[in-house]
This record gives C-alpha cells, sequence and structure tokens, in this order.
C-alpha cells in the first residue's frame, strides 16, 4: 500500500547520510509510511544554503536559514559526522567510533564549499547563526569588499552585497566600486542559457558592481578571507594588483565525498560523485542510493532536483520491499534562478529565458525560505 502506512519487516533501517534538502524529503517520505529511518547530520539544524548569501547581508536573516532536526524527526535523527561507511557490516561508523546498522542506505552529503556560500562543519543552531551575524558586520565595517569567484555563487553574493550597501567600495588601483573577480570571461553557470548568463553580467555592472574577469587571485593563500583587514593587496596571474579591506571566497565547490569515499571510490566519477543505475542506485549495489549533488547525474546541482532524487529512491526502497519494479529518474529541461540581491534575478524555465520581475518575485524577495518551515512542519520565525 503506496498510500499510508507500510507494514515493514523488523530488520528494515534506512540510514539517510546528510541532512541537506534530498535528506529531509527522503527522511520526511520514510516517516510519512512509517518505514523506520535515522537521519545523519553533522549539524544540529537543516541549513536552507539558497539563503547563504541574503544571510551574510542582513542582519536577522540567517536565523531564518537553520531549522532543527529533531523537532521535526525527533530520534530518528542524529548529529554526528560519518567517518566511513562498512558495506560488510551494513553500518556507517561516526566519528567517534560509533556504529549504526543499515538495511538501506540513502548517500546525500551534498557538495561543499567555502564559507558563507556553506557552512559544513560539526556545530549547533545557535553558533551556526552567530557566525553568519558576524560576517554581515565584517562586510557592514568594510570601505571595500572583494569577492572571489564568478560563478552562480560568486555573481549572487556579489549582487547581494551591493544591493544591500550600495555605497560600498571595492577599490581596484583602477576604480572604486564592489569587484567580483573571475577566472573565466563568461559569468554564472555553464549549463546557464548564453543569454542568461549575459544578463547576469549587465545586473551587476547596473548595479554598480566592478568586474575583473579573465583572472585569477595569484597570492590567495597569503590572504585573510572574511575579515576586514584594512588595505589587503591581491595580485592576479595577469600582474594585475588590487587593494580592499575585504574578501569574500566564492570558488571551488566540489562534491563532499568523505563520508563515503573509502568503501565506495572505485565507484565514483572523478570528481567524486557517485555513478548511479536510473534508479538512482549506486553502481552494483540494491541497496545503496545516491541522491543530489553527490550524485553523476548530468544535470546542474540544484535543491529543487534533490528534493526530485529523493522520491525516486525512497520510492523505489519501498518499491524493493514489496517486489515491485522500480522506477528510473529523469532528468528534465534545465530551469535556474538567480536571485541578484533581493530585488532582482535572471533565470530560465525550460530552455526558456525569465523576465528578471519573476524571478525577483518567485525567488530574490525571501530566497524560498518558507518554503523549507513548511516542509520541515515548522513555524518561520520570520
Amino acid at each position: 500500500r503506496m498510500g499510508g502506512q507500510l507494514s515493514v519487516d523488523p530488520s528494515v533501517h534506512v540510514v539517510i547520510v546528510g541532512g541537506g534538502f534530498g535528506g529531509i524529503a527522503a527522511a520526511k517520505q520514510l516517516r510519512d509510511k512509517g518505514v523506520p529511518f535515522t537521519l545523519l547530520d553533522m549539524r544540529d539544524a537543516f541549513h536552507h544554503n539558497v539563503g547563504s548569501l541574503r544571510a551574510s547581508v542582513q542582519t536577522g536573516f540567517a536565523r531564518r536559514t537553520f531549522i532543527p532536526y529533531s523537532e521535526t524527526f525527533g530520534d530518528s535523527f542524529r548529529q554526528g559526522r560519518v567517518v566511513r561507511v562498512d558495506l560488510e557490516a551494513q553500518v556507517v561508523v561516526l566519528e567517534g567510533g560509533e556504529e549504526i546498522k543499515f538495511s538501506h542506505l540513502i548517500l546525500c552529503t551534498g557538495s561543499d564549499g567555502p564559507f558563507p556560500g556553506n557552512l559544513n562543519e560539526v556545530t549547533d543552531r545557535k553558533t551556526a547563526i552567530e557566525k553568519y551575524e558576524d560576517i554581515v558586520k565584517e562586510i557592514q565595517a568594510a570601505q571595500s569588499v572583494v569577492v572571489i569567484g564568478g560563478g552562480s555563487t560568486g555573481v549572487e553574493m556579489a549582487a547581494e552585497v551591493k544591493t544591500e550597501f550600495p555605497e560600498k567600495k571595492v577599490k581596484p588601483s583602477l576604480s572604486s566600486q564592489v569587484l567580483l573577480i573571475h577566472s573565466h570571461i563568461a559569468l554564472a553557470d555553464q549549463e546557464l542559457l548564453p543569454c542568461v548568463r549575459q544578463q547576469a553580467k549587465e545586473v551587476l555592472l547596473e548595479k554598480g558592481v566592478e568586474l575583473l574577469l579573465g583572472e585569477k587571485v595569484h597570492n590567495l593563500s597569503d590572504l585573510s578571507l572574511n575579515v576586514n583587514q584594512k588595505d589587503m593587496k591581491l595580485l592576479t596571474d595577469k600582474g594585475t594588483e588590487v587593494v580592499a579591506d575585504l574578501l569574500i571566497p566564492c570558488m571551488g565547490n566540489k562534491v563532499n565525498s568523505a563520508a563515503y569515499r573509502s568503501a565506495l571510490e572505485d565507484k565514483m566519477a572523478e570528481n567524486g560523485a557517485l555513478r548511479v543505475n536510473a534508479h538512482l542506485q549506486v553502481e552494483g549495489l540494491d541497496n545503496v542510493y545516491a541522491v543530489g549533488d553527490c550524485t553523476d547525474v548530468k544535470e546542474p546541482k540544484m535543491a529543487y532536483h534533490a528534493g526530485l532524487h529523493a522520491d525516486v529512491a525512497v520510492g523505489n526502497i519501498i518499491k524493493s520491499l514489496a517486489q515491485k519494479p522500480l522506477s528510473s529518474y529523469k532528468p528534465g529541461s534545465v530551469t535556474m534562478l538567480l536571485a541578484m540581491g533581493r530585488d532582482d534575478g535572471v533565470g530560465q524555465f525550460n530552455g526558456f529565458r525569465l523576465a528578471r520581475f519573476l524571478v525577483a518575485q518567485g525567488k530574490s524577495k525571501d530566497l524560498l525560505v518558507w518554503k523549507s518551515w513548511k516542509e520541515m512542519g515548522q513555524i518561520d520565525p520570520k
């Protein structure tokens, strides 16, 4: 029976590694179907990281981006970092040595990148919120800000800073605006339509963000990131010198493979993502599924896709218990929205560019924070 609770064999216990968008979607469905599960994450609260850049520029926004797990999932949630998976013994091992047994495993470890776009560390909600409130203060105090990296995160970050603090100068030796440095010429995500990438550039220029494209910061390892320090000198590989007070790193997002690397190394793509079949089972394993950013599915890594993957993975675990044929995941056409500050945005839907005001209305205003509180069945403390 797919509708209500299932009568489940007592040996069934699903372990979900990672409580991002895919992890909470999977946990919610298992709970609603009455399938025993444990959700593991190193934080004690779900991070609505779609709002992390706004939380870096707007006081009081961060607390809306962290939603406590245990209020939603009770004892089915455990805080801890998974250090390895043991496929033979069918257990995941936590830092500190504790083992949690599984009959089925769903890996939703997501991707990792520098703060403030990501916050992947063992932490509690209060400390996490303080970390964002601190960077708001650093940005407020800085005379000049450089955003390093011009993928989608960097583009959104530069727009957030300039929208919230239009007077901020990022003063390269040549001029005086918020500066975005990117090692490529085209901005944002390569999966986006060229006209959308071009529009992202136009919005940044309209807002007064200065662009330094086709250059890479050369002395990054010598510089302090995310802290306000007068007159830091950045050098690029082309010899350009930039002086600024605050450097915000927005480059180098990578798949978070630490939890499963030792057990599944032979099933990983170059970038650390797991090779999966059409049912989202990890290659050659029928009780291990991967969901979201850590799958090698050819599509942009997005919260929305992680939720769709979770539907398929949980549906297939339930079908396999009932010995029914499994369903397949089919990537659709690319829908992507970039919030360019709270009042603007660019994006595409089913291969067509969207009007900026639609993206601003649909995403930029509150970055879909309400949707995650609703998903977690809790009240948004706005």
